[in-house]
């Protein structure tokens, strides 16, 4: 199928399996990886509903409102659920898993964000990997934000569906999205009776139209731009090198942290920890009396470019989020969110340091 407007070539089956092999190394897996024609909320609930049903007892960790998210999808499949719930501004231990798989031997699902943007927060997976596979439980991970930000290895750690978009730090589309899909996690949705089959949900589908197929003729017409641009996006974080990307992201997080800590004003980082802090985002927490909402706003109107915002739901009062992910992980992007927000944080009477703050910036690049 061509694009009547752009005059391009048909995306043929063939360079669309080219694309999937891309997206595989750039994940480091040797499981099949099947890139859906959605956001990545398309494959997040696909993965769930194909795997669990009545007879799962899964352990939903929650560090953030994406958890809280997997939490009501398990619950609407017939699983049964124990939420593991952290507070929003730290990350959830190995040793909780392991110590909620000694409470409850039936659990044989595990659901984990890797690094939740809404809240700043990263979980170590390696470590929690390593627990998930000694007991033998499925392991679903969402890497959507972490995937360009930080190491996501699904195959090392064990984990049996990991679901990346390619919005966040792989700074690409947001119309299509993949999963890495181990042998164990086919098995288990070609055995539940309620996975999504005939289903634009359906993995199966996939699995059994397109994989096993030889990848010779795609389930439906693609999504052509999407498609090209997800090319384009990895062909740039392979030019640039992962580690490269990734080095930036981890410098722009420690110097919004930086810069944050210095600009003064009562502004201080969400997330207590640094090393529980997640490299594509950083979260701060307001001055009492002080409305996030209202100062992003106040920033904004300095410059609407900024990649600032306030937190979700109830957070918007307190949190303020520095989105410094995909393009924005330059120095740049944080110096004039660091600027911005000193301006507006002073616009409320309150005392800052905008000249120090720009300096920390600078030192923690470095």
């Amino acid at each position: 199928m061509n694009h009547p407007f752009l005059d391009l070539a048909p995306l043929s089956a063939s360079r669309f399996a080219a694309i999937e092999d891309r997206v595989a190394r750039l994940l480091g897996t040797g499981q099949d990886v099947v890139i859906m024609q959605g956001e990545a909320l398309l494959p997040l609930e696909g993965a769930i509903r194909g795997t669990a049903g009545p007879g799962t007892t899964a352990l939903n960790v929650i560090t953030g409102p994406y958890g809280q998210t997997f939490g009501d999808w398990l619950r609407d499949c017939g699983a049964t659920v124990i939420d593991l719930a952290v507070p929003f501004h730290t990350a959830v231990t190995a040793d909780e898993i392991r110590s909620a798989f000694a409470e409850h031997p039936e659990i044989d699902f595990v659901s984990l964000v890797h690094a939740e943007a809404a809240t700043g927060n990263t979980n170590p997976v390696a470590e929690i990997g390593e627990v998930v596979r000694a007991h033998g439980a499925l392991f679903y991970l969402d890497a959507v934000a972490s995937i360009g930000a930080e190491p996501v290895l699904p195959d090392a750690w064990g984990v049996d569906l990991c679901v990346i978009g390619a919005q966040k730090a792989m700074g690409g589309p947001a119309g299509v999205s993949a999963v890495s899909v181990s042998e164990r996690a086919w098995a288990r949705m070609a055995a539940n009776p309620r996975a999504p089959r005939r289903s634009y949900l359906s993995l199966l589908d996939w699995k059994q139209r397109w994989i096993d197929g030889g990848r010779k003729a795609l389930l439906h017409a693609p999504a052509q731009l999407e498609m090209l641009a997800l090319e384009a996006c990895v062909e740039r974080i392979e030019a640039d090198g992962l580690d490269a990307v990734m080095a930036r992201h981890r410098a722009a997080a420690l110097s919004a942290r930086a810069g944050a800590v210095a600009l003064g004003g009562g502004l201080e980082p969400y997330v207590h920890d640094v090393a529980d802090a997640a490299p594509v985002a950083t979260t701060l927490r307001v001055p009492a009396g002080v409305v996030a909402s209202e100062v992003v706003g106040r920033a904004l109107a300095i410059d609407a470019a900024l990649p600032l915002a306030a937190g979700g739901g109830a957070l918007a009062k307190e949190m303020i989020r520095v989105n410094h992910y995909g393009v924005d992980a330059t120095a740049g992007a944080v110096r004039g969110c660091v600027a911005a927000l000193g301006a507006a944080l002073a616009e409320a009477g309150l005392k800052v340091d905008v000249e120090g703050a720009l300096r920390a910036v600078e030192d923690a690049w470095r």
